[in-house]
């Protein structure tokens, strides 16, 4: 799929949609998808992943709604323009948002800060 790979576990607790639009999200910002690189046709898409086509077009849509892609009528979906210095603060601002969302389920299940920050320098260094 244009050099992208998209592996998804059926065993998180994040949505297969959510799944594809990381995937395509780290694809966009490590620069392996560049601006304007066609996505493939969202049938294609789910025909390949073994997934319904609206769980593509759902990651698709969210996409487009955090500027990362942009559609064409007819023609398909696009990497939206990024310039290079922008990359890294879009990373970090799509990173903080995800890490809330994280953060939420870990004080949910009652981990302590500390216990998370052990984690995080455990985990970062592997």
């Amino acid at each position: 799929m244009n050099g992208l790979t998209i592996d998804l576990r059926t065993t998180s607790d994040t949505p297969i949609y959510q799944q594809i639009a990381e995937r395509i999200r780290a694809a966009i910002l490590d620069g392996s998808l560049e601006s304007d690189a066609c996505l493939p046709p969202i049938r294609t898409m789910a025909a390949e992943l073994r997934v319904s086509v609206i769980t593509v077009k759902k990651a698709y849509e969210l996409l487009e709604r955090q500027g990362l892609l942009y559609a064409v009528t007819g023609r398909g979906s696009f990497v939206a323009p990024i310039a290079a210095g922008d990359r890294g603060g879009r990373r970090t601002e799509l990173a903080e948002e995800q890490l809330k969302k994280d953060l939420a389920r870990y004080k949910a299940l009652g981990v302590t800060k500390a216990e998370l920050l052990t984690m995080v320098e455990r985990l970062y260094g592997e």
